[in-house]
């Protein structure tokens, strides 16, 4: 039986951030780790933005961009890794994600419905996945959901099969 892994990048990022002191893991691991022992990792799809660069980009946001871009060519590599882009938007002084829920959801539906897995896993903390949580569902997929107690909207915890909060053990266990 195959899994598919289905990560928010920016979620992870603000858990790992706020949570867990910002430690370097390792995705594979981590992606491995979710998908449990007695399923087979498909694939991992890692869902993310690259950061805002004005339309003349400072120094600053000219080296964040090229980092990222170095960081997200390598999680491409890594075996049965991909990562799908969305779009970071300025609205005023803050910033906002566009597509990658809507990217996540089309590809859980889309592989739900083809039958190319058994089980979803998300890390994700969003109430608008619900409607592509119960489609899964609807087509036989049992969800599984990684978690922050902290930000994960109860909607969504309430619509998946099964809940697994992220804890300093399970990042330990990715640990660089």
């Amino acid at each position: 039986m195959r899994a598919g892994v289905f990560v928010d990048g920016g979620y992870l990022a603000a858990i790992l951030k706020a949570e867990h002191e910002e430690p370097r893991i390792s995705f594979d691991k981590l992606s491995d780790i979710v998908a449990g022992p007695e399923y087979e990792r498909l694939r991992t799809y890692f869902y993310y933005c690259m950061p805002y660069q004005s339309d003349s980009p400072s120094p600053e946001e000219k080296v964040r961009y090229s980092r990222t871009q170095g960081w997200l060519l390598h999680l491409q590599r890594l075996p049965r890794f991909e990562v799908r882009l969305g779009k970071l938007e300025r609205r005023g002084n803050s910033f906002e994600q566009k597509r990658v829920d809507v990217l996540l959801s089309v590809d859980l539906v889309r592989m739900s419905w083809d039958h190319q897995i058994q089980k979803a896993v998300l890390i994700t903390g969003d109430s608008d996945f619900v409607p592509a949580v119960q489609a899964a569902k609807d087509a036989g997929v049992l969800v599984h959901l990684y978690y922050s107690e902290e930000s994960a909207h109860h909607e969504l915890r309430d619509a998946c099969d099964e809940r697994t909060p992220i804890t300093r053990d399970l990042i330990a266990r990715c640990a660089l």
